[in-house]
């Protein structure tokens, strides 16, 4: 293995173990009654205040052309608010593993979107994949034995809708591209956009969350979280324009399998062999449809666009 290769290993590695932490983490947010909206807003002015430093760096300015606004509208709304809202009020009933897990699916929502609006073409290999995800929901949704409480299957369709949204944002952005706006920016900007709309509503729904209160474990969790999701996503896109988009994308599988791991480990949660049958199956429906060639598909739970591409890590994220 050259010096780089093993370099690109190290930072994929990192990247993704970083990133899964970001599920438990938002579980540990939501644990003192933080309501969606208020923790959404901090999380995007933290990813702000992280991404502007970062682009002043690099001396690119933010695009603030036509295109360029509406490319953030879009990402903010389907990569970040209503994506983010779910997730946030799905991870209170459910274990932060199974968020994880439910992320993955991403890819799979996608490739029939791609296939509807002609943009991808049919593949018995991806129709597999798309197969074994489906049977990786059902394992977790049908055994009785596969969730700690029955009354929690409810909550995992609530925990899939952000797949459909980052689907939806993903070939959006693989339709019409970015407008010209680079990866970082495209992410600032969305973010931007994405804060100035979450704060009235949650001044308005009385989710405000007052920073001149004790910052405690849940706050500290979601400042950390979204420290991580910045970094991570800094050093993903570097990778991209280093190792390239296909190499970058492997970075699915470590997302998902951390994200169960770090829940394992700082949430003390456990699984049934039915969550862990699931696990295998939604990893192996996800190496069936992940793109080839200079595709790239994306699912972290926040906004990770790249010119004509959809950035978003293919396994969970984002993320929220």
């Amino acid at each position: 293995m050259s010096r780089n290769t093993g370099l690109y290993a190290a930072i994929l590695v990192g990247a993704g173990v970083a990133w899964g932490a970001t599920q438990p983490l938002s579980k540990v947010a939501v644990s003192t009654g933080h309501q969606p909206l208020g923790l959404i807003f901090w999380q995007l002015v933290i990813a702000v205040v992280l991404l502007a430093l970062y682009n002043t760096a690099r001396r690119r300015p933010l695009p603030l052309h036509r295109g360029a606004l509406v490319t953030y509208l879009v990402i903010a709304l389907t990569g970040t608010l209503l994506p983010n809202s779910m997730s946030y009020l799905a991870v209170v009933h459910l274990p932060a593993g199974i968020m994880s897990i439910a992320i993955a699916t991403v890819p799979m929502v996608a490739f029939p979107i791609a296939l509807a609006l002609g943009s991808d073409r049919f593949s018995w290999a991806r129709l597999a994949g798309l197969g074994l995800g489906l049977a990786g929901v059902a394992l977790i949704a049908l055994p009785s034995s596969s969730l700690p409480e029955p009354g929690m299957v409810g909550w995992l369709g609530i925990a899939l809708l952000p797949s459909l949204l980052y689907a939806i944002e993903g070939n959006y952005v693989a339709r019409f591209g970015t407008a010209g706006c680079g990866p970082v920016q495209a992410l600032l900007g969305a973010s931007l956009v994405g804060a100035i709309l979450a704060l009235p509503l949650a001044l308005a729904s009385g989710q405000w969350i007052d920073p001149r209160q004790d910052i405690g474990q849940a706050e500290l969790a979601l400042i950390t979280s979204s420290a991580i999701h910045a970094g991570a996503y800094v050093a993903y896109v570097w990778l991209i324009g280093r190792a390239g988009a296909v190499f970058a994308a492997q970075v699915a599988y470590v997302v998902t399998g951390a994200g169960v791991l770090w829940a394992m480990v700082l949430l003390g949660e456990s699984y049934s062999g039915w969550v862990w049958l699931a696990l295998g199956a939604m990893m192996a429906g996800l190496a069936l449809v992940q793109p080839r060639g200079a595709e790239l598909a994306i699912a972290v739970p926040a906004p990770t666009p790249q010119d004509g591409t959809d950035a978003r890590p293919t396994g969970a994220v984002e993320t929220s």
